[in-house]
């Protein structure tokens, strides 16, 4: 059977908020890069056009009906993943491996800072009968829930999830991408405000406006327009029931997607296999908890291995070498595309200060709150 290359990538925004500029505008023009950087004409080459899209998110419905002139894509068959972008790669690498189209583009965005009413929109989400009337109390606190279940479960202090935001902040500012990067301590983290106890103000990722579109091709195509293609060499994705109260808040989609995405890709041994990774980290705590997922280490060993810098940029394990949602923002249902760009980037040398040396990544995403729901995606060079 052919394999499936990402052939273009091209992006726009990473700003906290993009006034000048609409959501049609930030996806037109990283449509446009990605095209660019492919060598395609999207009108004569691309045959299926997918963007990945929330309703709610949008504030309006049936997404897709909008998608078409900005993505190059009229007349030609679009549709929307209603998921995050790494389930919109999963959808294009069906399509090809089935014969269905040779080249598939793959669209998400952000335009969060168009949402005034993040949390009620939240809400929305949650079961209308048990959950959804919990008062004036902020979603977040469904997090906190999570945080506080998973440290008890673990044994684990905050001074491990602050070490996280110490890294992910330094390693973002190798990131012109990358609004919310700085030097922030462990300290500064510890002594930040528990907004939503036990979580910090500093734990948190703040929103943030993008477009990320990929370009994907079957080899034969793949190999005539570009000598850097890089493989879809595994995908997984899982989902567990979205309602608090009999969800095991332990990440189990996270395990499902990477063991369905390992096995595709033949890696038996994660933690050996893998040389770079991108997870969600929207909540630092989340980090923590993704990494165990994908058996990059084992829960034990983690608070040592996070104390010896093993998942730092030049450590053994280098994890969110971006700087992460930490650094970069919360990017919506754009944020399984920011997580596969860095590895894309990375593995085709084009990473430029922050670049390492890697041939396997692996990049995550969860849907955020309230859903146990996500995808992996391993990529090769």
């Amino acid at each position: 059977m052919s394999r499936v290359a990402v052939v273009g990538v091209g992006f726009s925004g990473f700003n906290p908020s993009t006034p000048d500029l609409s959501w049609k505008e930030l996806m037109y023009e990283a449509a446009v890069r990605a095209y660019e950087d492919a060598g395609i004409n999207p009108r004569r080459d691309v045959d299926i056009f997918i963007t990945c899209a929330e309703d709610f998110w949008e504030g309006f419905a049936i997404f897709d009906e909008f998608v078409p002139d900005q993505l190059g894509a009229v007349l030609k068959p679009t549709f929307t993943v209603d998921a995050d972008f790494l389930y919109g790669i999963a959808n294009a690498f069906m399509l090809i491996k089935s014969n269905l189209a040779d080249i598939v583009v793959v669209e998400a965005h952000s335009k969060a800072s168009d949402i005034l009413t993040f949390g009620e929109v939240i809400k929305l989400a949650f079961d209308p009968i048990w959950l959804r009337p919990i008062g004036k109390a902020h979603p977040y606190y469904f997090a906190a829930l999570e945080k506080s279940a998973y440290m008890v479960k673990r044994g684990y202090n905050d001074e491990v999830f602050a070490k996280v935001v110490e890294k992910n902040k330094t390693n973002g500012r190798l990131n012109d991408n990358a609004p919310y990067a700085g030097k922030v301590t462990v300290e500064d983290v510890l002594k930040s405000e528990a907004v939503f106890y036990p979580i910090r103000r500093l734990e948190i990722a703040q929103r943030a406006d993008a477009a990320i579109v990929f370009v994907l091709a079957r080899d034969e195509v793949a190999k005539q327009l570009t000598d850097k293609p890089v493989w879809v060499s595994g995908i997984g994705w899982w989902s567990e029931t979205g309602n608090y109260d009999t969800m095991s808040l332990s990440a189990i989609y996270a395990r499902k997607s990477a063991e369905m995405a390992y096995k595709m890709a033949r890696i038996t041994n994660p933690a050996k296999h893998i040389d770079i990774a991108e997870v969600d980290d929207r909540f630092a705590f989340k980090e923590i908890q993704h990494i165990e997922a994908l058996k990059l280490a084992k829960s034990r060993e983690i608070p040592e291995l996070v104390n010896n810098g093993y998942f730092e940029r030049d450590g053994e394990m280098p994890v969110n070498i971006s700087g992460g949602s930490l650094s970069v923002g919360n990017l919506l249902e754009a944020t399984g595309g920011q997580k596969a760009l860095e590895i894309v980037l990375q593995l085709r040398g084009e990473a430029g200060k922050r670049q390492i040396y890697a041939e396997v990544g692996v990049a995550q995403a969860w849907r955020y709150i309230p859903t146990a729901s996500g995808a992996v995606v391993v990529f090769t060079r």
